[in-house]
């Protein structure tokens, strides 16, 4: 009881010095720029982009790719040499985690296109990994210079619109892809019926994962906000997007590549006999 009384009494006397900071800080943030400016810039980059090795201007988003491309790409690497030799029949927690990861796509693959999923799983996964790992990366805080010489956070890749779309038209190319290989140039017809769907996977993407990135630039845009509240939200924002977002694309990849790649039922042949019965 006395330590449930000491905990308590802890968090109400760190509750009350966080409220009074806030009082006594003020409003603003001390920002030069508008808020409107701020999501603005969130959004299209225009005066946060960061030199590619002074060849051009691009956006940080851009950056964010190629370093987690480079880190999944070692990654793997490190894991096929140093990690799946030493597999063995009593599984230890890595390789537990990297079955069951695997395992996920694999059989998401097989329930949703039980007829043609061999490329359908290895496709799944890597969309999927790279999803997840590439929103978690924003967390890294990672530090790049401007072209204008102010610091920024590497941001999430897919916060991109430019990403996003990128991710989205590759996962309905993969599709058509399917379509074709199991059914021939039905499948294409079959997959341009859904024409809609890049645009909205592209943006269910990029509108999940840009909710959370100015949902967090609002809260530290304001400083009477902008203790431990910033923690908790980034925290909370970026593992549940990670998480929903590799999922709902890489469902929606598996349910459309099922459908596409169905084989077409065999006609009937008509039974002769039964015809003369019939005319007689």
């Amino acid at each position: 009881m006395k330590q449930n009384k000491r905990k308590l009494i802890l968090w109400l006397a760190l509750i009350v010095v966080l409220l009074a900071a806030s009082l006594l800080t003020g409003t603003s943030g001390g920002e030069s720029e508008s808020v409107q400016e701020v999501m603005r810039d969130a959004v299209l980059h225009e005066s946060g982009q960061v030199s590619l090795f002074g060849i051009k201007d691009v956006n940080p988003g851009l950056i964010s790719a190629y370093v987690v491309t480079a880190l999944l790409l070692v990654l793997a690497v490190c894991l096929r040499i140093f990690a799946v030799p030493r597999f063995e029949q009593v599984p230890s927690r890595l390789q537990m985690l990297l079955e069951l990861w695997v395992g996920t796509f694999s059989g998401m693959a097989e329930k949703n296109s039980p007829h043609h999923n061999k490329v359908l799983g290895p496709y799944l996964f890597g969309a999927g990994t790279y999803i997840f790992v590439s929103t978690l990366f924003e967390m890294l805080g990672l530090q790049a210079v401007t072209t204008a010489g102010h610091s920024i956070a590497l941001p999430a890749p897919l916060s991109d619109v430019n990403g996003a779309i990128a991710m989205g038209v590759l996962s309905y190319l993969f599709i058509m892809s399917g379509g074709v290989s199991a059914v021939g140039l039905r499948g294409v017809g079959r997959t341009l019926k859904e024409f809609s769907l890049p645009i909205s996977m592209s943006f269910r993407l990029f509108g999940a994962l840009l909710s959370g990135l100015l949902v967090t630039e609002l809260v530290y845009f304001y400083i009477t906000l902008s203790f431990v509240l910033p923690v908790i939200v980034g925290v909370l924002f970026t593992l549940l997007h990670a998480l929903i977002q590799s999922y709902v694309l890489t469902m929606l990849v598996a349910l459309y590549y099922g459908e596409v790649s169905e084989p077409v039922a065999p006609k009937a042949k008509p039974n002769k006999k039964t015809n003369q019965a019939l005319a007689a």
